[in-house]
């Protein structure tokens, strides 16, 4: 294995970072008790605890004592120092002696299952399990030696791809580019697609805007699968341009309802005054697409496929003035949280829709890329309506500003939302703001009382009566926000702050233990209820230390 493997290895606990492979739906975790594994699949909209495959898998020696995990790569699980467990195939472990160990006469696996069923076998030249798409298991004998030989192979040629960056983040960015191999899986309604999940701890699909942020990192290593993610979100796009939510492997996500009753009162809990709750709602995600397929195209440059991608963009982009401007103010609309890619964040804690600033500076930024990527590969295409759309937003985005309260406001419904959240500091990514209001956004970044938390930008600012650390959206530091944010400081003219964001943020995750889904501002470490090796937190982590090396 390469030293990409061998630091990556460091943080494979088998809690919150499992065994598995690319392409495989099966994932190993250290056993409730500590003494072997579990097993379970990973699944699509169901949980965990719901996909059990193995309640227990345990070497035992020749005396019947359980040997301990001893150390875990990413091609191997080593037990006692003389078994190991490993792929022979995506659905298929194999498990047996450790190559050129003596003490290994006698050793037998045993399986508990979840009915609760226990079973020995010995292990000799090494058995495999192979795990039906109803999580059935069949055993069986192999050569684990080929097996071992085979999963060591697709590891070493994943982290021979490993950006080498600077001293300091190089072990992390090891980690998280394991995170985004492990997180690979089959779509098969896709045929050979390769979809990078969120985590396949829970997020089993490929969500549009997290495969706009993975393709950012994954372009420093392998531009091609980043160009593959995008292509996967903005490929299924409905009659009118919209872009789906989610691409699983049970078809797509983009209406709500497609969504759990659960869910879809969500729409029926303040009554909105404008968005017909009875009716399905348009489930998509921030029109980042634009500034994805650019950075993914700096990399390595491939024209058709920018020509393909830039129409479904500009048709997704014309979709959301046509048909999420439900008050008709010029201006679109978030109708469901989910499209905010913020889902619980306060600003809806009022009626639907809401017209949010972050959203307007999105759709200035995108209006702006694809008049720049169109000028690059559709010289003959017209861009000035491109241009005139975004001076357009951004003079609406504008009359979303408090000059009293000195930041920008959400409108639900169109009554003002006046949290005081991280959306508010999106309009710097337009880099085209008055200079006062740009300053002012500056100097929120840095105030201590609301943005300047110990480890990072929480997600609404910490003297506001809806903070908290460590609830979903309301306060804990996502990796993406932060990013964001760095880049809105460097487009509005505060490179130096934007390069302490970054450095900041680089550092958060480190103190972390690793790439999560979001983190306690105050403790820097994971919140209680994020997932761990979450893919855009991995990604964008791997974009950083590019930038910051």
């Amino acid at each position: 294995m390469t030293d990409a493997a061998a630091l990556a290895g460091r943080h494979l606990d088998l809690v919150s970072a499992p065994f598995t492979l690319p392409r495989s739906r099966v994932l190993v975790f250290r056993a409730d008790d500590g003494e072997g594994v579990r097993v379970h699949t990973s699944e699509y909209e169901r949980r965990l605890s719901d996909c059990r495959v193995l309640d227990a898998l345990t070497v035992v020696d020749a005396g019947g004592e359980v040997l301990s995990v001893t150390e875990v790569h990413p091609a191997r699980v080593t037990f006692g120092g003389v078994s190991t467990l490993t792929f022979a195939d995506p659905s298929t472990l194999s498990i047996g002696p450790s190559s050129g160990s003596a003490t290994a006469a006698g050793l037998r696996v045993r399986l508990r299952r979840p009915d609760g069923d226990v079973e020995e076998h010995p292990l000799d030249a090494g058995i495999r399990l192979r795990i039906a798409g109803d999580r059935a298991v069949s055993v069986d004998r192999g050569d684990h030696t080929a097996a071992l030989a085979a999963t060591e192979a697709i590891w070493t040629d994943w982290f021979a791809k490993c950006p080498i960056v600077r001293g300091d983040l190089q072990e992390m960015t090891a980690f998280c580019w394991w995170v985004l191999g492990a997180n690979i899986v089959e779509l098969p309604s896709l045929g050979d697609a390769r979809a990078i999940v969120p985590s396949k701890i829970g997020y089993v699909g490929l969500w549009q805007w997290d495969a706009y942020f993975i393709a950012v990192g994954l372009r420093h290593g392998d531009p091609e699968l980043a160009r593959e993610q995008l292509d996967i979100a903005v490929r299924f796009p409905q009659h009118d341009g919209q872009l789906p939510d989610v691409v699983h492997e049970l078809g797509v996500l983009a209406t709500s309802d497609d969504l759990p009753e659960s869910d879809r009162a969500n729409l029926r809990r303040a009554g909105s005054q404008i968005a017909d709750p009875t009716v399905p709602v348009p489930l998509t995600k921030p029109p980042l697409a634009a500034w994805a397929l650019r950075k993914v195209l700096e990399v390595e440059d491939a024209p058709d496929y920018a020509r393909t991608q830039l129409a479904r963009i500009v048709r997704s982009q014309d979709w959301w003035f046509a048909g999420s401007d439900l008050d008709h103010d010029g201006m679109p609309e978030y109708g469901h949280p989910y499209s905010s890619g913020l889902d619980d964040s306060p600003i809806f804690d009022g009626p639907l829709p809401t017209a949010a600033p972050d959203l307007g500076a999105y759709l200035v930024r995108q209006d702006r890329e694809l008049a720049s990527l169109l000028e690059r590969y559709e010289p003959s295409a017209d861009v000035v309506r491109f241009r005139e759309r975004a001076a357009t937003t951004q003079e609406l985005l504008l009359r979303m500003w408090d000059a009293e309260r000195g930041r920008f406001l959400a409108f639900g419904g169109g009554e003002p939302q006046l949290s005081d959240t991280v959306v508010g500091l999106m309009p710097l990514l337009t880099g085209t703001l008055p200079a006062p209001i740009a300053e002012t956004l500056r100097a929120a970044v840095d105030d201590p009382a609301r943005f300047a938390l110990p480890w990072g930008l929480p997600t609404v600012a910490a003297s506001d009566p809806d903070f908290s650390d460590e609830r979903m959206w309301r306060g804990p530091v996502w990796v993406n926000t932060s990013m964001l944010v760095a880049e809105g400081l460097e487009a509005s003219g505060y490179p130096d702050r934007a390069r302490e964001l970054r450095e900041q943020t680089v550092a958060l995750v480190i103190h972390g233990g690793g790439p999560h889904e979001y983190f306690n501002p105050h403790t820097g470490q994971k919140a209680r209820t994020a997932t761990t090796a979450f893919g855009w937190s991995a990604a964008l982590f791997i974009d950083l230390a590019v930038q910051l090396s």
